[in-house]
């Protein structure tokens, strides 16, 4: 069990690193409305080494926890900008949570993605509502954590969720950025999808295609 696990994970970071490449235009197009254009180009660089390192790994011989962590410091490695202390953040955090459950389990699917989102909320000190990948992520933990509750199969909770991380990022075009270089932009913020919660929509679908299959 454990070893399908890590390969699980293995496969999702190839479907997220092969995400960034596709969507890398399109991020930097947005993150060229509030920032410095380069978004796509910062998350195609590091889930590639991301990819890059895991298939240096004897995956089978390690459980996903380890996974996670050698995920984080690929990125951290890989990303010198506020990105990357924010993923690898994430990913360490959800190592943790993956100690509890290494089979990745629909409970364990959840608790990942609660951490991912704690860990961004920790390293950035951010909340929904700040116009941040948060805007995605958050609604996404909370909407697993609702599935899961209310007993629903792994397909309709994945489905749950990328519809909530979608509607939180499209939500973020009604607001002023708080925190980033966006933030510099003030009121001229309004009217721009955060590029950070468009990549965690891109993420969350290749994690969906990873755990529940293509809806």
């Amino acid at each position: 069990m454990v070893t399908s696990a890590s390969r699980l994970l293995g496969r999702m970071f190839q479907l997220i690193s092969a995400a960034m490449q596709a969507e890398k235009d399109h991020l930097s197009d947005l993150d060229g409305a509030i920032g410095d254009a380069d978004h796509g180009i910062t998350m195609a660089l590091g889930f590639a080494a991301v990819t890059s390192a895991i298939n240096k790994l004897e995956i089978d011989r390690m459980p996903p926890s380890d996974v996670l962590l050698t995920a984080a410091n690929a990125f951290l490695d890989a990303v010198g900008a506020s990105t990357g202390p924010l993923y690898a953040s994430a990913f360490r955090k959800a190592a943790d949570a993956l100690k509890h459950d290494e089979h990745l389990s629909q409970k364990g699917q959840v608790a990942m993605l609660e951490a991912i989102a704690q860990g961004i909320r920790d390293r950035g000190k951010g909340q929904r509502g700040d116009k941040t990948m948060l805007d995605a992520w958050i609604p996404a933990a909370e909407a697993a954590v609702g599935a899961h509750e209310k007993a629903m199969s792994v397909a309709d909770m994945w489905q749950a969720i990328v519809l909530a991380a979608e509607t939180g990022a499209a939500s973020t075009r009604s607001m002023v950025a708080t925190k980033g270089r966006a933030a510099r932009l003030g009121e001229r913020s309004l009217g721009h999808t955060d590029p950070g919660a468009a990549s965690a929509v891109a993420i969350l679908h290749a994690m969906r295609e990873t755990f529940a299959g293509k809806l």
